[in-house]
């Protein structure tokens, strides 16, 4: 079955997340990675590895031997620059939040050598982000990523930075788990003394997006800016037993998020409309 849906309501707060949804930092991001693979052993971590049969997918099998047997990620994997540590560190340790945690932590190390340019992932994206505000809708920032990386990255951003687009942000470094766990969504929804309902959408790029907003009890939007076939977002999403969660909504752009945010607003409003009518 296709992941074909729209949100059932219509956004009052968007919370979304940064790296691969808003901007490109893959290049500090990948060498941070490369720092931390080569490590996993003196971390105690290599023995935490799943095992194929844990895998949800062939791919990520093989990813986690590819990784086991040369202590670094394949080539073609960096070259599409379609996935982010979260997820690489959630196809290496699946639910083992101990084993993960201590990979960020490594991750968090090394990250600091390497922050520098960050690039909008699309032209547009500021413009989108005002166009959202501008329907009265609540923006969010959220991150795995460090506070002191985040708040150095939100300022440089286009040379002026984007701290005027959001309300709040939550950072890795502000929660005791961080994604897949919905602790980032609810810090943030607290900061902004919302409820955890589906008036609030979270958008992200991730798998792991996807898992915290729908454990959060909020609307999840999968951001497609990898440009992912249909195929493969139902693999990654399989609805199972072992993997349920599935987002409520695709979009391939911010600008598509705009869109499906002000039809879901316009069709509220004439559903209000009609109720009215009818009393």
């Amino acid at each position: 079955m296709s992941i074909l849906q729209l949100p059932h309501a219509p956004p009052e707060v968007i919370l979304i997340d940064w790296h691969a949804t808003l901007v490109d930092t893959h290049d500090a991001m990948y060498h941070a990675v490369d720092d931390v693979l080569p490590k996993l052993r003196e971390l105690g971590l290599t023995e935490h590895l799943l095992t194929a049969d844990q895998s949800k997918t062939i791919e990520d099998a093989r990813l986690v031997k590819y990784v086991q047997e040369h202590k670094r990620l394949h080539p073609k994997i960096k070259a599409q620059r379609k996935i982010s540590r979260t997820d690489i560190f959630e196809v290496l340790f699946g639910a083992n939040t101990d084993a993960k945690r201590r990979a960020h932590q490594a991750f968090d190390n090394s990250y600091r050598k390497y922050v520098g340019e960050v690039r909008p992932l699309e032209p547009d994206i500021r413009e989108q982000l005002e166009r959202l505000r501008g329907l009265g809708i609540r923006l969010g920032l959220i991150s795995n990523r460090n506070r002191e990386f985040m708040e150095h990255e939100l300022s440089i951003v286009e040379g002026t930075g984007w701290q005027d687009l959001f309300e709040t942000m939550a950072c890795g470094s502000d929660v005791r788990h961080r994604k897949p766990s919905p602790d980032l969504l609810l810090k943030a929804l607290d900061d902004l003394g919302r409820p955890a309902d589906e008036h609030c959408w979270y958008v992200g790029d991730s798998t792991t997006d996807v898992v915290a907003a729908k454990q959060a009890d909020v609307t999840a939007i999968f951001y497609n800016g990898a440009g992912w076939d249909q195929t493969w977002i139902d693999k990654i999403f399989p609805g199972t037993v072992r993997h349920p969660h599935r987002p409520d909504g695709v979009v391939q752009s911010i600008g598509q998020l705009v869109d499906l945010a002000r039809r879901l607003i316009a069709q509220h409003k004439r559903v209000d409309r009609a109720r009215v009518g009818e009393a």
